[in-house]
């Protein structure tokens, strides 16, 4: 599937005529002067050649390092809103009638895995340090964004300023700390008012008629929970159900007392496993693993991230495990175990595979 990047240079190079044939779906708003802006069009190449004539002009008129960062910041923000519009039309066309198979073949659901991908392709480039592959992952990760849209707007649901809209009011809306007047002097004060905030919206999302069949203290129970999706893998899961309840103040005062848990955890896990009761075994294991979590997101820790990263470091370590023993001519399989762990032990000294 071709990046964000590469979309938009295809922008500048296709030469075809946009299809004549009308569509009944909805357009967003403003789309009726766009659409002379598809690919392949004079308003399409008007509007990338325009973000490129004002870089160039912009860079031709910076003399001083301030001035330079100053106008680059403002290049950066005049030129972005030009770029998207760009890239929407962009997918637009490549949706309709004489654009891409592939494109056209695509539903909400074709599409998870990417949507997915995309999202852990990100983070990968994140923690490489490499900004040109984080960019373009970005730009990847965006494009699902617009993808899923269009998708939706061709079917007259809603289409990419609705979805715009709805998180500039969101936004503004859980930060009446900075946009009314509730005061947060803290980061916990902010979070504590954010999940009152998404409890009131959820209330506010319950139909009227529920509402109204409701008493005044029913309609106001609803679970500080709500929302988290159960599709989320376990680690995320259990990461958000416990940072949900800490927010209100229901948390361990501190790690010795998480730490007192864990140790009472692993006592029953191993009382368990001399057991016969293989329920039982998956029961405490299950609560061992969502302790864990819990240390971990207590320590300001993302699990996920921090697993990810102890996964990698193992993977690396067998690796050299099974280097380590083919340049003694045989397979890792083939070496006793008391071996095993001597190289084991020799790759934990390496210091490139302590840290991945």
């Amino acid at each position: 599937m071709p990046n964000a990047k590469a979309i938009l240079l295809r922008a500048r190079d296709v030469k075809r005529k946009p299809s004549r044939k009308k569509t009944s779906a909805r357009l967003p708003a403003g789309a009726a002067e766009k659409r002379a802006a598809l690919p392949g069009t004079t308003a399409s190449a008007g509007i990338l050649r325009s973000a490129q004539d004002d870089k160039r002009g912009s860079v031709g008129r910076r003399s001083k390092r301030g001035a330079s960062q100053s106008s680059k910041h403002g290049l950066q923000k005049g030129r972005a809103g030009a770029l998207f519009e760009a890239l929407v039309a962009l997918q637009a066309r490549l949706r309709a009638p004489n654009g891409c198979p592939w494109d056209r073949e695509q539903t909400h659901q074709t599409l998870r895995t990417y949507l997915i991908e995309e999202a852990y392709e990100v983070l990968e480039a994140l923690e490489s340090g490499d900004d040109k592959k984080f960019q373009d992952e970005l730009g990847d990760l965006l494009l699902q964004v617009v993808f899923h849209a269009e998708l939706a707007r061709e079917d007259g649901r809603f289409d990419i300023s609705d979805v715009i809209e709805a998180i500039h009011r969101k936004l503004v809306r859980r930060h009446p700390h900075v946009f009314g007047k509730v005061r947060a002097r803290t980061s916990a004060d902010v979070l504590k008012n954010w999940e009152q905030l998404k409890a009131e919206e959820r209330r506010d999302e319950a139909s009227p008629l529920q509402s109204r069949a409701q008493s005044p203290a029913k309609a106001s129970s609803a679970s500080l929970l709500e929302g988290i999706p159960k599709t989320l893998p376990a680690v995320l899961e259990a990461n958000q159900l416990t940072r949900r309840a800490s927010r209100i103040g229901f948390d361990w005062e501190d790690f010795a007392g998480l730490a007192a848990k864990l140790g009472e955890e692993t006592a029953e896990l191993r009382e368990a496993a001399g057991s016969a009761d293989a329920r039982r075994q998956e029961e405490e294991a299950g609560d061992l693993l969502f302790v864990a979590v819990n240390v971990a997101r207590h320590l300001g820790v993302d699990p996920e991230i921090a697993l990810k990263r102890a996964n990698r470091k193992f993977a690396a370590r067998f690796r050299a495990m099974e280097e380590a023993a083919a340049h003694s001519g045989r397979a890792l399989a083939d070496v006793p175990r008391a071996e095993m762990e001597a190289l084991w032990d020799a790759a934990k000294r390496r210091p490139e595979l302590t840290r991945r």
